[in-house]
């Protein structure tokens, strides 16, 4: 019986999760309670416990995550700025008036609103507030509308600098150096995080121009569902080009580029980000007191919700450990029929299922770094491993009834929307982003084709 201990004890917190109670307290308080019993059940050596001040000093000290209040900031100001909101009308009347071109607009300017803040729910909100109304006034169908509007929102995921990436490449640099040291190779591969952004454009890219062709197939296949739209006369589209739509655009890839070219590390580029981001809504004059305080505010938040989950996952990951549940989890992955195929496959279940009940940083701090070196010692590429679980994400928040990224539009939206057209509207993106997920396992080439590249890795 003691032996499954690590499996109750995984089953237990989320229960104790589904319950409502604080994720951060719900995982710290399960391990030191099962710790607890195991002491006094001697199944358990208390000298793990003495190793979690080091492990959370550890935690609190490395710098990769510095990148994520950083980040955070920069994506919360330009949404708060209205930085946004400018630059999808700005998009959708420089672009014209053919079919599908709002919704297509909608597409674009939510790949740089997700890959600026790389959340979820702020993506999603923010474009459901921003284009949802704009799109039913435009006599768009609701369905497409809906869909195109949580699909977009997923992107934050996997377009880069995406604050997922920057958990996830963490979380699988130190289970990659676990699965290394397990193999008895002390000089293997490293991964980082500016490798998962390598990995993840391509991807990215193929999910983006998948999403416009698809809007625009069914715009011009039933014209009634994306009316076309009177052209607007813009007079100096140029000028709104680079005034209006360049600035937001040359920050991402700047940085994006700067860490991609090496030049600086992800915590670096963020704080540029971060002054990119305050210049930006400077200069457009929407940079007030009252945007700001909100941004700080909502920054302030999202990350002390981070480092919480953080710290009690790491208590849970150590407790877990201490039981043997790595030990657990390779016996069960080497008794499984079809190998490595046959784990993947499984992990990719699970995962899916946890995104119905829990959010990514949940999964990447709690089921990655159990499930994550037993998988690397298999041999697989953990560039790939990242990309895999991003993608597998993003489809399980998309994915009705439960997905997250349809309850946060169901929030904002009006009541004339109905649940079923948002459920609709989002089937077709979901298998869009299957057939993704398959094409990345019958060619893992295309995530790993520009890292080995440009890193030689």
């Amino acid at each position: 019986m003691a032996e499954f201990i690590p499996l109750i004890m995984f089953v237990t917190v989320c229960l104790v999760l589904l319950a409502g109670f604080p994720v951060a307290f719900s995982l710290a308080g399960t391990a030191i309670i099962f710790a607890g019993i195991g002491v006094l059940t001697d199944t358990f050596n208390a000298a793990f416990l003495g190793a979690i001040p080091n492990r959370l000093y550890g935690d609190m000290t490395n710098s990769a995550l510095v990148a994520v209040p950083l980040f955070v900031f920069m994506g919360v100001l330009l949404q708060k700025s209205n930085l946004a909101e400018n630059l999808l009308s700005n998009m959708a009347d420089v672009m014209g008036g053919f079919r599908g071109s709002l919704a297509i607009s909608v597409i674009l300017v939510g790949m740089m609103i997700a890959a600026s803040t790389g959340i979820v729910g702020a993506t999603v909100i923010a474009m459901g507030l921003i284009s949802l109304p704009l799109m039913l006034e435009r006599k768009y169908d609701q369905s497409l509308s809906a869909g195109t509007i949580c699909a977009t929102g997923t992107l934050g995921q996997i377009i880069p600098p995406s604050i997922a990436l920057v958990l996830l490449g963490d979380v699988l640099s130190g289970a990659n150096q676990k699965a290394q040291i397990d193999m008895g190779n002390l000089a293997g591969k490293t991964v980082s995080v500016g490798d998962l952004f390598m990995g993840a454009i391509i991807p990215g890219l193929l999910l983006v121009i998948a999403y416009i062709l698809y809007v625009l197939i069914r715009a011009y296949s039933s014209p009634l569902i994306a009316p076309k739209q009177e052209i607007k006369q813009i007079e100096n589209k140029w000028k709104i080009i680079f005034t209006s739509l360049m600035p937001p655009l040359v920050l991402i890839i700047s940085v994006l580029g700067s860490i991609l070219a090496g030049i600086a590390t992800p915590t670096e580029a963020a704080g540029v980000g971060g002054l990119g981001a305050v210049l930006l809504a400077a200069s457009s004059k929407t940079l007030n007191k009252k945007n700001l305080t909100e941004s700080v505010e909502t920054t302030t938040e999202i990350t002390a919700m981070v480092f919480m989950i953080l710290i009690g996952s790491s208590i849970f990951s150590l407790v877990f450990r201490g039981f043997g549940g790595d030990d657990l989890v390779a016996g069960i992955f080497d008794q499984m029929p079809g190998g490595i195929f046959g784990a993947m496959l499984i992990v990719m279940i699970i995962i899916f299922l946890l995104g119905f009940i829990l959010d990514f940083i949940q999964i990447t701090f709690v089921v990655v770094p159990i499930v994550g070196p037993v998988l690397l010692s298999m041999g697989i590429d953990p560039i790939w491993l990242g990309i895999m679980i991003a993608i597998n994400l993003q489809t399980s928040f998309l994915t009705p009834p439960f997905g997250f990224a349809l309850f946060y539009l169901r929030g904002v939206a009006p009541e004339s929307l109905p649940t079923t057209a948002i459920y609709r509207g989002v089937i077709p993106f979901i298998v869009i982003q299957i057939v993704l997920l398959f094409s990345l396992a019958l060619f893992p080439e295309i995530v790993t084709f520009l890292p080995n590249a440009i890193y030689g890795s």
